[in-house]
């Protein structure tokens, strides 16, 4: 090992002579190609440049979005969700429909690049993809002989109506829901930061309960900082720890709530990586798991597993292993989902009211038959 270190110009204690213009391309594409790439994990959503390929003008508002995306500045599937329809808005006002055309049948070729940008930011969450697609079809039912402005009007209440009731109602819904299944004295386990959890628990504290919570937290995200800082602010006794002190902290939980990307159709729930060993080892104590989730992140694909399809966090350089990112043969790996088997959830929590996992395909298709 020491040998090849050092045919790669990585001899320690001694100067290393620069590559010669001929020798640095195939050590770059040595180094890049066979050491860095795990192979195993090379579709787990690896991102080139922001917008390369992408054809068509993109929006400022659409740019300044994917990179708050690319960033981490906005995370969270609903804050996405929210963040990139009110952007659609930016887009829609600034358009202009062409001579000779109408608004529902050319502004989709607008509209893709827009999307595709923001994919190249991120992987579209599942969430995100629902409401596009929810996009789509109001875009398509525009009368085309309507005026532009009453056209775009009427996108601008559409849009704002699948926000209120979808989001922003839904989670006063699933807080409601929620908090009746919290008691005095209990003590409430989460995991990472969820912002429909966060309401939740807020609104149980303001509804008079006195219960303590305990969040969970891991690396590289460390969200559940943000989520103790909110709740120690409320004035809501909290305990804060890292997830490999989870088997000492859940024999004092008393009921779990758990946040959710999104749940597919046969029950698993796809979530922030960590959360299937929460609701693992609460099902081991027979502690009750509660997932929230709004309906429009329901998904009617099946997932088996969180290898087919996830998304790769980026290194905090912050962190103790930030130094090593350079190191040519060490490749930091950190996924950002799991999957949680519909065996570990009791029940999810949605603005429906408490329903089994097995429903999910029921919700569906009630909500395929109202469009």
């Amino acid at each position: 090992m020491s040998q090849r270190l050092d045919d790669l110009g990585g001899r320690r204690g001694a100067p290393s002579q620069a590559p010669t213009a001929e020798a640095a391309p195939s050590i770059t594409t040595d180094v890049e190609n066979k050491i860095r790439d795990l192979r195993i994990f090379s579709h787990f959503g690896a991102r080139g440049h922001l917008g390369q390929k992408i054809k068509g003008e993109i929006h400022p508002s659409i740019i300044r979005l994917g990179l708050l995306f690319a960033e981490y500045k906005i995370t969270g599937a609903n804050a996405r969700c929210i963040s990139a329809l009110t952007a659609f808005k930016s887009v829609i006002a600034d358009y202009v429909t062409p001579t000779n055309n109408s608004l529902s049948r050319h502004f989709m070729t607008y509209l893709s690049p827009q999307i595709s940008y923001l994919t190249s930011a991120r992987p579209m969450s599942v969430s995100l993809g629902n409401a596009i697609r929810w996009l789509k079809l109001q875009i398509g039912q525009i009368d085309i002989d309507l005026p532009e402005h009453a056209a775009k009007s009427e996108l601008y209440a559409r849009i704002d109506q699948y926000m209120q009731e979808r989001i922003l109602a839904a989670d006063v819904a699933i807080s409601t829901f929620g908090l009746a299944k919290i008691h005095d004295g209990d003590v409430v386990l989460t995991y990472a930061r969820s912002s429909v959890v966060e309401k939740l628990l807020i609104s149980a504290h303001r509804a008079g309960k006195r219960f303590e919570v305990i969040v969970v937290d891991s690396r590289p995200m460390l969200e559940g900082r943000n989520l103790l800082r909110t709740l120690a602010a409320a004035g809501i006794p909290c305990t804060y720890c890292i997830l490999s002190a989870l088997g000492t902290v859940m024999k004092d939980a008393s009921i779990v709530f758990l946040g959710t990307h999104a749940l597919h159709s046969n029950g698993a729930l796809y979530s922030r990586a960590g959360t299937a060993l929460v609701a693992m080892m609460a099902n081991q104590h027979n502690v009750p798991v509660l997932a929230c989730c709004e309906t429009y992140k329901f998904s009617d694909s099946v997932n088996l597993d969180s290898f087919t399809k996830n998304e790769l966090a980026r290194t905090n350089a912050n962190t103790s292993t930030g130094n090593l990112r350079d190191e040519f043969n060490l490749q930091l790996l950190n996924p950002l989902y799991d999957l949680t088997p519909p065996a570990y959830i009791t029940a999810v929590v949605t603005e429906v009211g408490l329903i089994p996992v097995s429903s999910v395909p029921t919700v569906l298709s009630r909500e395929t038959q109202a469009q």
